[in-house]
């Protein structure tokens, strides 16, 4: 298991970006949550075996959204125990 923070610059607020996230989490076994971050960005935690992480990350930089983003900055995360599903949160 690995967890990710994921942060997106660009016009990704105002666009569905989150709901987008979300609906395609959907068809990952993958755990977290995506939120809009007052200086403008989308920040996204995801968690899950790393293939799934990674296909998840490659269907969003894939989707609708790509055209929204302009610079993408991936970290290492801490697993969170106890974590079910996927979220939007504030």
């Amino acid at each position: 298991m690995i967890a990710v923070r994921v942060f997106y610059e660009g016009h990704v607020q105002g666009v569905g970006f989150r709901w987008t996230v979300k609906n395609l989490a959907r068809g990952f076994d993958i755990t977290g949550s995506v939120r809009n971050l007052p200086d403008g960005r989308v920040e996204l935690e995801a968690a899950g075996e790393k293939p799934e992480v990674d296909a998840f990350l490659e269907a969003i930089a894939e989707s609708e959204l790509k055209g929204h983003i302009r610079k993408v900055d991936r970290f290492p995360a801490d697993l969170l125990p106890g974590r079910k599903g996927f979220e939007i949160t504030r």
